[in-house]
């Protein structure tokens, strides 16, 4: 299933870029046990947010997949948005508009420059989530 290569084409560079960097990211993916840092040091989630898989030919040969690889960075709360911004503007980097990764002959593209959301707060902890747009296109 080509979701499968979209989450490690993604999560693959994220992780790349966040191990070299200093200080590094922890991340915590989709459905794997994680501890957050417990100096409260900001981390990183990972989302693959699959949307309905398409085709645009009438011979049913051409195959689109669409979807948005969120990331979202965590922070201490009540240190205002300083540090989350700035890492946000390093992913926004990371993964420009129009960026194509490929595995074998399958590409998948950035399809829109990265969107940030609304802060969320939380008691000990403010999310700010991240959205990256991808398709990719296939025939057979």
């Amino acid at each position: 299933m080509s979701d499968k290569i979209i989450r490690s084409l993604f999560e693959g560079r994220l992780k790349t870029w966040a191990t070299a960097r200093v200080p590094a990211l922890p991340i915590a993916y989709e459905d794997v046990a994680f501890t957050p840092p417990a100096d409260g040091s900001p981390y990183l989630q990972a989302f693959l947010l699959p949307a309905n898989t398409t085709s645009e030919d009438l011979e049913g040969k051409h195959t689109a997949y669409r979807g948005i690889f969120q990331v979202s960075v965590v922070t201490k709360a009540g240190i205002g948005r300083g540090a989350a911004e700035g890492i946000a503007d390093e992913i926004a980097a990371l993964f420009p508009n129009n960026l194509g990764l490929t595995k074998t002959t399958f590409t998948v593209y950035v399809r829109a420059p990265m969107a940030t959301s609304s802060a969320q707060s939380g008691d000990t902890t403010t999310t700010l989530p991240l959205s990256i747009q991808y398709r990719a296109d296939t025939t057979t």
